[in-house]
């Protein structure tokens, strides 16, 4: 399925881009009129994946991530977090609650979390290969636009 908008954009690993991607992503989904709620599982789960790029990609270093959102005639929204970093080993592993490898400030959660405030959540990896997680979240029609 063709998208029907997009938008791309790549930044540095540093912890303030956080923010700017996690509003970047929820003013993009907002052509699709979501509800509060869908809006805050969208900046949840982008905080989450672009947390995990400056953790865990870049754990020495600060590298570059980018952000690709994409709009669906069926309401979708897919979101793209890529970057070129140290990879994951284990991606299986990776994605057990708990599991984590930055150290004991980290709950270890962060795909956990991606997958519960979406739909999908696709990961793919490799050592020094950098890592994309794919998502989507399907918006509700709401009465008003039907």
């Amino acid at each position: 399925m063709k998208p029907t908008n997009q938008v791309k954009m790549e930044f540095e690993s540093r912890s303030a881009n956080e923010g700017f991607a996690r509003a970047s992503a929820a003013c993009f989904a907002a052509q699709l009129d979501p509800t509060l709620e869908e809006l805050g599982d969208i900046k949840t789960a982008v905080s989450e994946a672009v947390t995990n790029c400056i953790v865990h990609a870049y754990p020495d270093t600060i590298g570059r991530v980018m952000l690709r959102l994409r709009l669906f005639a069926d309401n979708t929204l897919e979101i793209a977090v890529r970057d070129w970093g140290v990879g994951i080993a284990d991606v299986e592993q990776a994605r057990q609650p708990m599991y984590t490898t930055g150290g004991s400030e980290r709950s270890g959660m962060g795909f956990t979390i991606m997958e519960s405030f979406t739909d999908q959540c696709r990961v793919k990896s490799g050592s020094g290969k950098g890592t994309t997680i794919v998502m989507r979240k399907k918006i509700s029609m709401r009465t008003a636009r039907k």
